[in-house]
């Protein structure tokens, strides 16, 4: 450990060496139950359910999935934004023996319905939404883009958890409407899944370092996306990080009395680890948000005196702004992290000097857990740095020339990671996983970062193609081949852009075909609708003649990085 130049810059009372125990996930839950029966768990729309009861409905659900034929090798999806459903179905499949797949509302339809096939879903847990449902409806009928193996979806509703009907009307109004739900075979209510006695059969699960809890599906430049299989081994082991850096002197946090603030949405890999499983492991009180609307987010933080909260930049962009923070009434924050895209100075300090908390940003991937670095709350911390690695982590810097060399201190590599957090490999993927790992166990980011001699890590660049739009990754290669279908287009290609909110943007230039009419930036938008997901649209788009090209006519993406870069600099 001495040749680990962090080591000796961790916070007092945290060691890198610290013991990380490993359980099974559903354990997080029924440890906390024991613990603390009658504390707050989960609070959605005015209505509150303590840890007693989250634990008997997730029993339920168990049970209810165990009567559909779920059990082991049985993979459950879950197309669900940030409602009691969400941690309800994953802890009862888990418990049914299930395996996870999370699915993205971002998603495009075909994109879904490639996960479906490729994970091997069988079940599928959503709401009547009409973001939702209608296209898992059109799936498990035949009638979407092609074939589903979808044998079932659970339908829930936003009433089954909430206090009154005038919160759901209220939360109707502001981001969409119900969607007529088919009633057949191939469907059922969610409150239906929880109609049995709760006695569910437990299954053992063997070597937790080799049972997949999730597939966590991360996009590739191929534009086919991969699942990252997540193990019980991978996702508590970073848990146990999280908390060994809660523990130091003064203590950070404190099991059974914090209040989280759950706006990330839990599908992603980065609130359903800081959230929602270490939320469970602290025994704190995790207030639910679907969406998120920074007039409510600032309402609950102050109002609900929320102790922890996890977002992305753009949020911390947006809730500085408020008149309520601006005016100092944000008080209550004792944590809040920053990840998904890297965070500006600015930002950072303008929160701390509006509410007096410190923000912490930290590096990490779908692949690791997505632990990796953390910027500590007290001791040493540097601007413009993502930290150190966190306990039981281990980071190397392989040369961008000779990838059998390691690059020197304070020089920059492709940042590479070996831990109990990093994943088992990707899902019926062996050429992609081998390719992804060094020959001694370390998993190749695609960043580029240089570490300093304190051990802090400082991001460079990027060696895949990927765009950081908002706290989402951006493959460009996705949406060119869904732009290469528009019939007027002859050649594309898609950088990123600055963005003072999101980060980046794509940005389009399109070389037409000959005599092929001209289309607008809108016109653009409404064909790709269909065919990329939200987060991926493009914002800006430049017609050319001619786009840059190498002798041997691969077009030179970098040209125009460096063209766009130049404009925007004058």
């Amino acid at each position: 450990m001495a040749d680990h130049p962090w080591i000796k810059n961790y916070p007092d009372g945290v060691r890198w060496d610290a013991e990380l125990p490993l359980m099974p996930v559903q354990q997080l839950l029924d440890d906390a139950v024991k613990r603390w029966p009658d504390n707050p768990a989960i609070e959605f729309m005015g209505r509150t359910l303590n840890y007693s009861e989250f634990g008997d409905l997730v029993n339920h659900a168990a049970k209810g999935f165990q009567l559909l034929g779920v059990g082991p090798g049985v993979h459950v999806g879950l197309y669900l934004p940030n409602t009691p459903h969400y941690p309800i179905a994953f802890f009862g499949a888990l418990k049914a023996g299930a395996t996870i797949v999370n699915y993205s509302p971002l998603d495009a339809e075909r994109v879904l319905a490639h996960k479906i096939d490729d994970s091997e879903t069988d079940f599928l847990v959503t709401l009547d939404l009409a973001v939702l449902y209608p296209q898992m409806g059109r799936l498990v009928a035949g009638s979407g883009p092609k074939s589903s193996r979808l044998k079932k979806l659970i339908v829930g509703n936003l009433a089954d958890y909430a206090a009154n009907s005038t919160a759901v009307r209220a939360h109707l109004q502001g981001a969409g409407q119900l969607a007529p739900v088919a009633v057949d075979d191939k469907h059922m209510a969610f409150a239906q899944l929880l109609e049995n006695d709760g006695v569910y059969t437990a299954h053992a699960l063997g070597d937790l370092r080799q049972a997949v809890v999730a597939l966590q599906y991360t996009g590739g430049t191929t534009g086919l996306p991969k699942g990252a299989m997540l193990t019980h081994a991978n996702l508590t082991s970073a848990c146990a990080q999280y908390f060994a850096t809660s523990q130091g002197n003064p203590r950070v946090l404190t099991e059974g009395a914090e209040r989280v603030l759950v706006v990330l949405p839990l599908f992603h890999i980065y609130a359903l680890t800081v959230n929602l499983l270490y939320g469970v492991r602290l025994g704190a009180l995790l207030v639910l948000h679907p969406r998120f609307d920074v007039d409510a987010v600032i309402k609950d933080l102050i109002d609900k005196k929320i102790s922890l909260f996890a977002g992305v930049p753009t949020m911390y962009m947006a809730m500085s702004a408020h008149p309520r923070v601006i005016t100092g009434e944000l008080k209550s924050l004792q944590f809040c992290g920053s990840g998904g895209a890297p965070l500006p100075v600015e930002v950072a300090n303008r929160f701390v000097e509006l509410t007096g908390c410190k923000l912490n940003e930290g590096w990490g991937m779908t692949e690791t857990s997505p632990t990796g670095t953390f910027t500590p709350v007290h001791g040493m911390r540097k601007a413009g740095s993502c930290g150190m690695p966190l306990p039981g982590i281990e980071l190397k810097f392989e040369s961008l020339t000779d990838p059998d060399q390691e690059a020197k201190l304070g020089e920059p590599g492709e940042l590479c990671i070996r831990g109990p957090n990093v994943m088992k490999g990707y899902w019926k993927n062996e050429a992609a996983t081998a390719k992804s790992m060094t020959k001694d166990g370390f998993f190749r980011s695609g960043d580029v970062a240089r570490m300093d001699s304190d051990g802090f890590v400082f991001i460079v660049d990027r060696t895949k193609d990927m765009l950081l739009c908002g706290g989402f990754n951006v493959y460009p290669r996705v949406i060119e081949e869904a732009i290469y279908e528009h019939p007027a287009v002859e050649e594309v290609c898609v950088i990123g852009i600055p963005d003072a909110y999101r980060g980046q943007s794509p940005k389009a230039f399109i070389k037409l075909k000959k005599d092929a009419p001209a289309f607008t930036l809108e016109a653009l938008k409404d064909f790709l609708k269909d065919r990329i997901g939200k987060h991926e649209m493009v914002q800006e788009m430049e017609l050319r003649a001619e786009l840059p090209k190498s002798p041997v006519g691969k077009l030179l993406k970098k040209d125009l990085v460096e063209e766009e870069a130049k404009k925007r600099e004058k």
